[in-house]
């Protein structure tokens, strides 16, 4: 189990120190174990934050959160139900969320470009999800996202080019996501319909944990398996124009 300093638990939860410390004094998260004048969170301090923050952008108030922890922490059912809803709502990738400024983003992306087209390409960025405003800063929900296009960059490729096959690969992921989804649906979420449905919360909660690992079993095979045909088609056709490169 990860240990974390308040700060790692904040950055981990997309939330503030400050609402940590809030929400440890109002009793919503229980305090940390303490090493000497170090307190250390563990991984179920985060997926307490993490159902927080998502109670709260549903509408619920700090007062009802806490009357439902409390439930959840001493009745079975209201505990299956909220056991769901923090499966439902963790996200699918356990990568850490990271910072990067202005200046930094320039330096990766913007080498070579005018200073009136930059402002446009980060509005882009950030329509795509690929970085969040943040005080001064931009907040990173997956920097390994941006370390590939700033590979990509770096091979020569405009950054206008990456942030519009950024645009289409969401776009494919996002049918891959809602195919998965539909099945699940369609043979399974049914069984809850209805007065006989034989589908608890609990059982439900359990299928879209097993689903989690079986989605990335899927995609990279078929990903992996796409790529190795392209290349080599793409290789084959320009074989001549690399053998020229290559010389007598």
């Amino acid at each position: 189990m990860a240990d974390y300093r308040i700060d790692d638990l904040a950055r981990a939860a997309g939330t503030t120190v400050r609402n940590v410390r809030a929400y440890q004094d109002r009793g919503l998260l229980p305090p940390p174990r303490l090493r000497g004048r170090v307190g250390y969170y563990d991984d179920s301090h985060l997926a307490r934050l993490r159902l927080i923050g998502q109670l709260l952008a549903r509408g619920y108030t700090l007062a009802v959160i806490k009357e439902l922890l409390l439930a959840w922490e001493h009745g079975r059912d209201v505990s299956e139900v909220l056991g769901l809803e923090k499966v439902l709502t963790d996200p699918w990738s356990e990568e850490l969320p990271g910072q990067v400024t202005v200046e930094e983003l320039v330096a990766s992306f913007g080498k070579g470009l005018a200073e009136e087209e930059i402002g446009p390409l980060l509005e882009r960025a950030t329509a795509l999800g690929l970085i969040e405003p943040e005080g001064d800063r931009y907040r990173v929900p997956s920097p390994r996202l941006l370390h590939v296009g700033a590979e990509l960059v770096a091979a020569g490729i405009p950054v206008a080019a990456v942030l519009d096959v950024a645009e289409r690969i969401r776009d494919d992921c996002e049918v891959i996501a809602d195919r998965f989804v539909s099945l699940v649906g369609e043979h399974v979420f049914a069984r809850m319909d209805g007065p006989g449905g034989d589908l608890a919360p609990a059982e439900l909660a359990a299928l879209v944990r097993r689903m989690r690992p079986l989605v990335k079993t899927v995609v990279e095979p078929f990903i992996a398996r796409a790529m190795e045909a392209r290349v080599q088609q793409a290789l084959g056709e320009r074989m001549e124009v690399i053998r020229e490169h290559l010389g007598p």
